[in-house]
């Protein structure tokens, strides 16, 4: 049975700030951070994202972000290893397993970024896959690639071998003390647009090796979208999936997500999240080649997301180089009043939605909280209102609602005959906890 969790994943995702080139100290650095300050309200994932393998990762930025067969660290039996100038840990063959430690003796969690498939390079020289008496250009697919990324081949459908490299490559990782694994280029195969779900088998592998390790470790499934139509199938054998492409700091693009949440809604479950990828707030960008950036987020704008991705149900992975987190935003990311609608317990389901403006309602089924949710979308501030009598959720529980306190500001405001109204700011926010 695939990793069930109490809540979806909250952590930190090395990619916004350091693209491909994050090393062993800024690594220990924010997982230093995270245990100071943040562990205490739920976050606990310190992931590795993109190219840790590579030993000239960021070096030829001008020209290329993934350097097409660039230098890269692996073992004789084709399986990618974290770069010894960059992880100087991972020396003598000990790979990830002593920055996982570290990781773990902070109270934390350890997870790494992987591409689906088998290194070209391996395939090339015939290298032989660990517990088989295959080599790694028999399961490797040659007609099935990453558009972006020019590492690796797919892995074949049932050939001799093909799980056998999977079971070789999570077991090390469980030897390491991986806890959560990102796997990238599967969730949609966009290069394949007549078949954006190419490597549904490579998913069912990755869920079989996880399984063998009897380690439990989160599998995440990226890029978006994510195929509504295989949403039984994401759930079957991932806990996370992506349902957009990559998610930055702009409105449009958090606009969308509504339309993205309203589509995934009744699909987030115990130990399966459809995912809205990064938080990118904070200071972003060093590593894409050209100056560190604050978020373009307002700071409406970054409620919005925060109210929105904890309404429904989504994993949190904070994108910004938390050293460099300002008071209001560390706040923004620490209140266990607002963090706590990840849990399984909550269900966020969208109430109404328009060209102007949303509204989502919350339920604990067990404790009887409730929560109603604003979003404004236009570019002036608005009055919203809500009938409370008939949002369907709260159609089966007791007595009128007299109160509402606003968790972002809290404040209490009064509803006056069960109809809650408030004005919400330019693609601002209110979220509600009603009594």
């Amino acid at each position: 049975m695939k990793h069930r969790m109490k809540k979806a994943p909250m952590g930190w995702n090395s990619y916004d700030y350091y693209d491909t080139a994050v090393n062993e100290e800024q690594v220990k650095a924010n997982a230093d951070f995270m245990a100071a300050h943040m562990k205490e309200a739920g976050w606990e994932y310190i992931v590795v994202d993109i190219e840790w393998y590579a030993k000239d990762a960021g070096t030829m930025r001008d020209k290329y972000q993934y350097i097409p067969f660039g230098d890269e660290e692996i073992d004789a039996y084709g399986r990618l290893l974290p770069a010894v100038n960059r992880f100087p840990s991972a020396a003598d063959g000990k790979g990830f397993g002593p920055l996982a430690a570290y990781v773990h003796n902070l109270g934390l969690k350890f997870g790494i970024h992987i591409m689906r498939g088998i290194p070209r390079i391996a395939a090339h020289q015939h290298m032989p896959v660990f517990g088989s008496s295959v080599t790694a250009n028999d399961i490797a697919d040659p007609s099935s690639i990453c558009g972006w990324n020019p590492d690796m081949y797919g892995v074949r459908r049932n050939v001799e071998g093909a799980q056998a490299y999977y079971d070789s490559i999570i077991s090390l990782y469980a030897e390491w003390g991986v806890d959560f694994i990102k796997c990238d280029d599967i969730c949609n195969t966009n290069v394949y647009p007549h078949n954006p779900y190419s490597a549904a088998h490579e998913v069912e592998m990755l869920q079989r090796a996880i399984q063998k390790s009897g380690r439990d470790i989160v599998l995440s499934l990226s890029p978006g979208p994510a195929l509504i139509e295989k949403a039984w199938h994401y759930e079957k054998y991932a806990n996370m999936w992506r349902i957009t492409d990559d998610f930055w700091d702009n409105w449009d693009l958090l606009r969308n997500m509504f339309d993205r949440c309203e589509l995934w809604q009744n699909h987030v479950a115990e130990g399966a999240y459809p995912d809205c990828d990064m938080l990118p707030l904070g200071k972003l960008g060093k590593g894409f080649g050209k100056p560190e950036w604050d978020t373009n987020f307002t700071k409406d704008e970054q409620i919005t997301m925060m109210t929105l991705w904890c309404i429904f149900g989504s994993p949190l992975m904070i994108g910004a180089e938390l050293t460099k987190l300002d008071e209001w935003t560390l706040d923004l990311l620490t209140r266990k009043d607002i963090l706590k609608l990840v849990s399984n317990d909550y269900a966020g389901r969208q109430f109404d939605k328009n060209e102007d403006c949303a509204v989502w309602s919350c339920l604990n089924q067990t404790t009887g909280e409730k929560y109603i949710a604003f979003f404004n979308f236009k570019e002036t501030a608005q009055e919203i209102q809500c009938d409370l009598k008939e949002v369907e959720q709260f159609a089966d529980t007791e007595g009128n609602v007299s109160c509402a306190k606003e968790l972002w500001s809290r404040k209490e405001i009064a509803v006056q005959g069960n109809v809650l109204t408030d004005t919400v700011p330019s693609h601002g926010a209110r979220l509600f906890e009603l009594h």
